[in-house]
């Protein structure tokens, strides 16, 4: 009994939010947000660029969606050629996208025997 309730006091010490800051755990001081990266990120590629990559390279492309292969396949165009890829239709978050309408899309080459695509996990509309 009293090993348990050692161990329990510890536990919540260690993820209470003033020591568990201190000690590198979850639950830090509330409204404090952790930090990140803020320098350069990835650049964006070109169609030519993403077809010479391997597979689970990460790309970032900007062109048009110019046509609709069937189920979740697209026809997507840059000024240095055409890729298929694929957006599962949780990835349009709402939004409506024509030829003409110019996208960034994220998301990785997947590389098969005789297709490369890219299975996108974002897509923006470029203003």
């Amino acid at each position: 009994m009293k090993k348990s309730l050692v161990l329990l006091a510890l536990l919540v010490l260690a993820f209470s939010p003033t020591l568990g800051a201190q000690v590198g755990l979850p639950g830090g001081p509330v409204g404090q947000q952790g930090g990140g990266f803020t320098g350069p990120g990835l650049a964006s590629s070109s169609v030519a660029d993403a077809l010479k990559l391997r597979d689970d390279s990460y790309v970032i492309l900007k062109g048009n969606i110019v046509r609709h292969l069937g189920k979740e396949k697209f026809l997507f165009r840059d000024l240095t050629g055409e890729i298929t890829v694929e957006i599962d239709n949780d990835k349009w978050r709402g939004q409506n996208v024509s030829p003409e309408t110019t996208v960034e899309i994220r998301g990785e080459i997947d590389k098969d025997w005789n297709s490369v695509e890219v299975e996108v996990d974002q897509i923006a509309i470029v203003k």
